[in-house]
């Protein structure tokens, strides 16, 4: 695909990107895996996670993390 646009490369391949959407993803399986066993404290730390992981592509970001342009 990047073969087909190469002046296009910014796609959010960053520190900042990848950062954030790990730590959403990890919150998510957390929540899930909490809800099907019953675990409501697992369920909100992992939504405090979630929230934390939007919070953190921005910072990051702010903080030269971020694509380069």
């Amino acid at each position: 695909m990047s073969t087909d646009h190469p002046e296009d490369t910014n796609h959010g391949d960053s520190i900042a990107a990848w950062t954030s959407v790990i730590v959403i993803m990890l919150a998510v399986t957390g929540a899930t895996v909490s809800y099907l066993v019953g675990n409501d404290s697992g369920v909100l730390i992992s939504g405090i996670a979630i929230v934390v992981g939007i919070i953190l592509g921005p910072v990051l970001k702010a903080l030269g993390f971020g694509v380069k342009k």
